[in-house]
């Protein structure tokens, strides 16, 4: 699934891009954030398809640091 996301110096200045596209990662996550469903995105984004969308959320969620259980102090 990753293989979909690309980082080219080339493209975009490397920004993590949908492969085949110049549609951001950081965009498909922005518009899902601000209310788009997946199927307006693919309107938005005639380029991407489901499982390009599915590729930047894991991508995304393989960028964050691994969680830690919460301690109250």
């Amino acid at each position: 699934m990753l293989e979909r996301i690309v980082s080219d110096p080339a493209l975009m200045a490397g920004v993590p891009t949908i492969r085949g596209t110049r549609v951001t990662v950081a965009a498909v996550l922005g518009q899902l954030g601000a209310g788009l469903s997946v199927d307006e995105l693919l309107e938005h984004y005639p380029s991407i398809t489901r499982d390009d969308v599915s590729a930047a959320l894991a991508f995304a969620a393989a960028s964050l640091p691994t969680e830690r259980p919460f301690v109250a102090a």
